[in-house]
């Protein structure tokens, strides 16, 4: 089924709330298709730690939202309650390489979405149809929201207000929501639990159907004056204080001295965002838990498994996995903080702006509910009191692979239990499992030849040409009799293009109608497109693309065409991606360029490398600050620049480094040479970069070199 689910969303446009209970593999299901799909995508989530664990970005950093209620009218609000439409739009003064990678996505994936409130994803709608210049809901952006709603719900500090505008806070009440036609698909195969008896219980706790759960089945795990001992056991608290205090009692029992280990901090990385302490205080005996899956081969822990310290060192922690007499090695892990960009193909990239170095485990013997979402025990003890909110009952005994494995330390009572009618109404009305093999079938051969077609259109062709020839027409220093020539032909072509594309939007369309309605085979249309796909990518490079690439080369550099050759070459490229997009073009599986078109032709047009033209700024005498804004680059990326120039001697270090750290660094290279980075670090003073350090070792191996 989960194949269905991954063919439904990557072939067709369908807006989809892809939910399932605890332990059901969505986490895994993003992953993979992630790595499987050829739409463009990025993945963002409502947290900061959210967005780390889902390899993504905080929907506030990739929009630039306020942070203050939002709600959909135009009416006049009192300011510092919330924003309206006219507060928000200045919010979407956006830099040209962020309009440009929104411009490009195909697919939103949010993770955590029970915890999206309505009006932040209606701030999104608003910001997409802005960006993309399209009216449609999410600018026509496919949306995939991950989460169950039955976990934690969103924050929300004004409810009051919210409740103006919005029937509830959760993201199926927002306003855009309602106007696409979103299904809910649900993974059923529970892969935490196989205890018949405990799913029931559970999944009535969830459902808030108490008439169904087996209070007293449920209460012979109450047991409050239950002491774990030597045994591993997790308590799970609703609140982060009572966590921390459980785990710093039970840390000063162990009468050793501690050891603390300092979270490695490079480039950008936002506290709020932390996947770890950054000092971790641990001693010998301690009850800890990984917080990561180990990525190696070996996969020696898992995110939630339990483990004891056996011993401590500077660059690696011993821990006994519990369970088992079996001692691993853990070293430090890095998470990372990144940024999504395009490329010069247009394809979506991840740049890392910082990391986290850090061990992947903490303290365990207490975790907070909101910590435990996504994590699987063996062992818990719950503490149900009247502090729980609605969905953390079932988020704490859903952390536990068994019953038996559970401890109650207070009963748990119908008291606790919430049943959203909301949350059941709008799963209920959007059901789609039993239809996703129909919908796949109605829509997918219809999306896969829109998007051929969307690719191969050149009606936009003619008025390029119009365009560039209006430019040639008013420019001096141009030869006019060459331009007009070129352009009269260009026209032709061009215009013939446009009429043979209109046809064969009509024949695809009725080809495509007649597989629907059982008259044509689909390898008629496979071939029909096929042939559209190489036909439009060899006239268009021959006939519009190579005479105009010819041109440039004549005069590229002359004098008195800078502006010109400017403008002449932004449509150079626009052309070359035209070209670049029909070579990677795909109808369902079948790729439909010949790859003798694939393998001839050579499109790029020589560009200057990205590290001459911040090194060309920088002799112009712009700072480092300036030069990343001006190139849309973060100032870790400058400085990596301008370290390839000080590796040739040709790069002014004053500028870049104070002259206090040019000498401590100079005495430290003169005294003594250190293999690494970290170790050159560890040398120097603490106010010295890594970035600051790759510079001056390069400049100073020049030096060397030059002096041999």
């Amino acid at each position: 089924m989960n194949n269905h689910f991954f063919d439904l969303i990557e072939h067709t446009n369908r807006s989809v709330f892809l939910t399932g209970r605890a332990g059901t593999g969505k986490t895994t299901f993003l992953n993979d298709f992630v790595k499987r799909t050829r739409k463009k995508h990025i993945v963002v989530a409502p947290t900061g730690i959210a967005a780390i664990n889902a390899g993504g970005v905080t929907i506030h950093s990739m929009f630039g939202l306020p942070l203050r209620t939002f709600l959909p009218t135009t009416d006049r609000i009192d300011g510092s309650l919330a924003n309206n439409i006219a507060d928000l739009m200045p919010h979407f003064k956006y830099r040209k390489d962020k309009l440009k990678l929104l411009r490009e996505v195909e697919i939103l994936i949010i993770d955590e979405v029970s915890m999206l409130r309505a009006d932040v994803l209606d701030m999104m709608d608003f910001s997409l149809r802005f960006i993309r210049r399209n009216n449609q809901r999410f600018g026509g952006v496919q949306m995939l929201f991950i989460g169950d709603l039955y976990q934690l719900p969103p924050v929300v500090r004004d409810e009051h207000i919210l409740k103006l505008y919005y029937k509830s806070p959760f993201f199926f009440d927002s306003h855009a929501i309602k106007e696409i036609p979103l299904i809910t698909i649900e993974l059923t195969k529970v892969y935490r639990q196989s205890d018949e008896d405990f799913l029931e219980i559970l999944n009535a706790i969830r459902d808030g159907d108490v008439a169904n759960i087996d209070f007293e089945h449920l209460n012979e795990r109450y047991d409050p004056d239950f002491d774990p001992g030597n045994e591993s056991y997790v308590y799970l608290c609703s609140h982060n204080k009572m966590a921390d205090e459980i785990n710093q009692e039970k840390l000063a029992e162990i009468k050793v001295d501690p050891s603390t280990y300092e979270a490695k901090l490079f480039g950008e990385f936002k506290e709020n965002q932390f996947p770890n302490e950054q000092f971790l205080e641990l001693k010998v005996g301690a009850q800890i838990m990984f917080i990561r899956n180990d990525i190696s081969p070996d996969k020696k822990y898992f995110n939630g498994k339990l483990g004891e310290i056996s011993a401590l060192d500077e660059n690696e922690i011993r821990v006994i996995l519990d369970g088992s007499e079996r001692e691993i090695v853990v070293k430090r892990e890095v998470w990372e903080q990144k940024k999504y960009f395009l490329d010069a193909e247009k394809n979506i990239k991840e740049e890392v702006l910082g990391s986290f170095e850090q061990f992947p485990i903490k303290l365990a013997w207490a975790v907070t509910i909101h910590k435990s979402q996504g994590l699987t025990f063996d062992k818990v003890i719950i503490d149900a009191g009247k502090s729980f909110t609605a969905g953390q009952v079932y988020v704490a005994l859903s952390r536990c692979r068994t019953l038996e494995g559970i401890v109650l330390k207070s009963k748990i009572t119908p008291e606790v239990i919430f049943k959203d009618n909301r949350i059941l109404q709008f799963q209920g009305d959007t059901f789609a499992n039993n239809h996703v093999e129909t919908i796949l079938n109605q829509e997918k051969y219809d999306y896969s030849i829109r998007k051929v077609l969307r690719t191969i259109d050149c009606m936009w062709l003619l008025q390029e040409v119009e365009d560039w020839n209006q430019l040639s027409v008013t420019t001096k220093s141009v030869d006019h009799l060459k331009t007009n020539q070129l352009y009269h032909q260009l026209k032709q072509d061009a215009a013939n293009l446009g009429k043979i594309f209109e046809k064969l939007e009509r024949v695809l369309f009725q080809k495509v109608a007649n597989f629907i309605n059982q008259k044509e085979e689909w390898s008629e249309i496979e071939s029909k497109a096929k042939g559209a796909v190489n036909f439009f990518f060899t006239e268009v490079k021959d006939k519009i693309f190579s005479p105009l690439k010819d041109f440039y080369a004549e005069i590229k550099g002359s004098k008195g065409l800078k502006q010109y050759n400017e403008e002449f070459k932004r449509w150079l490229e626009d052309l070359e991606e035209y070209l670049n997009s029909l070579k990677e073009i795909h109808l369902l599986e079948t790729k439909l360029l010949d790859e003798k078109n694939d393998k001839e032709i050579n499109l790029k047009i020589a560009k200057v490398p990205s590290q001459v033209l911040t090194f060309q700024l920088f002799e112009q005498g712009k700072t480092i600050a300036e030069i990343a804004l001006e190139r849309g680059l973060v100032k870790e990326t400058v400085i990596g620049h301008l370290a390839k120039f000080a590796e040739q001697g040709l790069l002014d270090i004053s500028r870049v480094i104070t002259s206090d750290k040019i000498k401590a660094f100079e005495e430290e290279f003169n005294k003594k040479p250190h293999e690494t980075l970290t170790e050159w670090k560890n040398a120097l003073p603490n106010d010295f970069e890594f970035n600051e350090i790759r510079i001056l070792l390069n400049h100073y191996n020049y030096q060397k070199e030059k002096e041999k």
